[in-house]
């Protein structure tokens, strides 16, 4: 949809634009002399796939989903800016088996719901927001708040509610500091839960290194492990824990990079104690043909009563391949390698992009009850032997 726009002044009905506009006036000295232009946008995106896969009861689904986007700015001519952005997520599928038995589900939930103010060098994000960072692209220790499967098209996930705050220095290093509340579920790498009304908090700094850059992170929770099966005594609640990370990226002529993360509960709850993962990853586009990019990572993962003891050791391996077709049609491979259980992961897809449209045909190998730690929600199609086909439309 075409955007709106006017200068200068908000039309009545605007209740929350003006109110914005009146917080942005009250905190620019000066403010009410500088002429404002105001854009809002509508976008979206529909989707509608069908798969088949031995990895499931029911070996048939099909399912849609739709996101619908708006987004507000506002411009004040002294680098400031103050905008917004709203989107929800509806979405189905049902799963049958010819002549059998059928099983459906539906959602609608926000997407994202954010307020944002920033200038040249800072900013500050409130509201429901995909927070992620990290040097790592198919296997993360730093995957804190968020589950992107490299294999999802979409490369969605939800969100998480609070505030962000950055600020960007001029030697290109910035730093991050953020707050966490009402945040239900356990993310990719957490044991538990966040205990009901306890607040998060953290942040994190990146610097220029060499030819690169690296980084510290740091974040806190009180832990709800009550409703872990079969290993957690029900009492164990409000538990602090605190997560340190630490990532590099640096080019020497392929790509280069590690990241690590270590969880340490401030009480003795088993092997889940401590956690520690650490990933080396490289890539590499080799001149073959139109560029065959490579992209090789090693995880290694471990738990421990006691910090680095290492008492439950798991390797993990990922291999993506992509090549391009032309300038419209792309073939990616990715392949995970689980040492320990002898499992492998097999994903092929091919892509192919219209002026709007876009088509997934993926096919997959992987075992029928095991999921790797960011698949959740219709990524668990994946299981088992199948095949998708996707048809995305953006406007």
């Amino acid at each position: 949809m075409r955007p709106l726009r006017r200068n200068g002044n908000f039309p009545t009905g605007y209740g929350l634009p003006r109110l914005l506009w009146g917080i942005l006036i009250f905190m620019l000295p000066g403010g009410y002399h500088v002429a404002a232009q105001d854009t809002l946008q509508f976008r979206g995106q529909m989707s509608v796939w069908g798969a088949v896969t031995t990895g499931s009861d029911l070996p048939v689904w099909l399912g849609g989903q739709y996101i619908s986007q708006a987004n507000y700015e506002v411009h004040t001519g002294r680098h400031m800016m103050l905008d917004a952005e709203a989107s929800f997520n509806l979405g189905g599928s049902a799963g049958f088996s010819p002549f059998d038995s059928l099983s459906s589900e539906g959602k609608l939930k926000p997407y994202r719901a954010w307020v944002r103010f920033s200038g040249r060098q800072f900013e500050v994000r409130a509201g429901l927001q995909k927070i992620n960072f990290g040097s790592a692209a198919m296997l993360r220790p730093l995957m804190w708040f968020d589950q992107l499967d490299p294999r999802d098209p979409l490369q969605l996930t939800d969100g998480v509610w609070g505030i962000l705050g950055r600020v960007y220095l001029l030697n290109n290093a910035n730093i991050w500091v953020w707050g966490l509340y009402k945040n239900k579920g356990p993310k990719t790498w957490e044991v538990g839960t966040t205990s009901p009304g306890a607040p998060e908090f953290g942040g994190r700094i990146q610097l220029p290194a060499a030819s690169g850059e690296a980084a510290l992170s740091w974040h806190f929770r009180m832990a709800d492990l009550s409703l872990v099966p079969n290993q957690i005594p029900p009492t164990w609640t409000d538990i602090p824990e605190h997560r340190l990370g630490f990532d590099g990226k640096w080019d020497v002529g392929v790509g280069l990079w590690t990241e690590a993360s270590w969880i340490h509960k401030n009480r003795d709850v088993g092997l889940v104690t401590n956690q520690h993962f650490l990933t080396f990853g490289t890539d590499y586009t080799f001149p073959l043909g139109n560029g065959l990019n490579t992209t090789f990572e090693h995880l290694m993962f471990s738990t421990g009563e006691q910090p680095f003891s290492f008492s439950e050791n798991s390797t993990l391996s990922a291999l993506m391949l992509g090549y391009p077709l032309g300038l419209s049609a792309r073939i990616t491979a990715i392949f995970y390698r689980d040492w320990n259980a002898k499992n492998q992961f097999n994903f092929l897809s091919l892509q192919k992009q219209f002026k709007h449209l876009q088509l997934y045909v993926m096919a997959f190998l992987n075992p029928d009850d095991t999921v790797l730690p960011q698949q959740s929600g219709d990524n668990q199609l994946f299981l088992g032997k199948g095949a998708q086909v996707m048809m995305v439309y953006n406007y």
